[in-house]
């Protein structure tokens, strides 16, 4: 019975998969007006959304989420957004395939430990150097 779970799911996901597309109501599809007018309405809430996103890049806040929160907005009206979140999506899954590979971990873990001891030995010199002064405030 999993097996034919497993089948169904792996089914019905590939089938969302290929479908592309317009995903508003039929009754606004039907009427070309009112389904251009539905796409300038999503094309600029998308617009001001990955606008903000761009915005809380160098400012604090979740930037690249929000970002993808704008595209998946465009993305249920335009076939380019779906396909650049899907490649999207792809990527990002194959990143996380690969930063859980145990060389990759062990090598990230060791690149960490010698970062975090140097910069632990530039503070240890600069202490010992300045004591606890703050570098703008040095006399010398």
């Amino acid at each position: 019975m999993n097996a034919e779970s497993d089948e169904r799911t792996g089914d019905s996901a590939a089938g969302q998969e290929a479908e592309l597309g317009s995903r508003a109501p039929e009754f606004i599809k039907s009427r070309r007006t009112l389904h251009l007018s539905w796409q300038v309405g999503v094309f600029v809430v998308g617009l001001a959304v990955v606008g903000a996103g761009i915005v809380m890049l160098p400012l604090p806040g979740p930037g690249w989420l929000v970002i993808f929160g704008g595209m998946a907005i465009w993305a249920t009206e335009f076939v380019w957004a779906q396909l650049v979140l899907r490649w999207t999506k792809r990527k990002v899954t194959e990143a996380a395939q690969r930063a859980l590979d145990p060389k990759v971990r062990r090598r990230n873990i060791i690149l960490t430990t010698i970062g975090l001891v140097i910069v632990a030995a530039l503070l240890g010199v600069y202490l010992w150097q300045y004591g606890f002064v703050m570098p703008w405030k040095i006399d010398r």
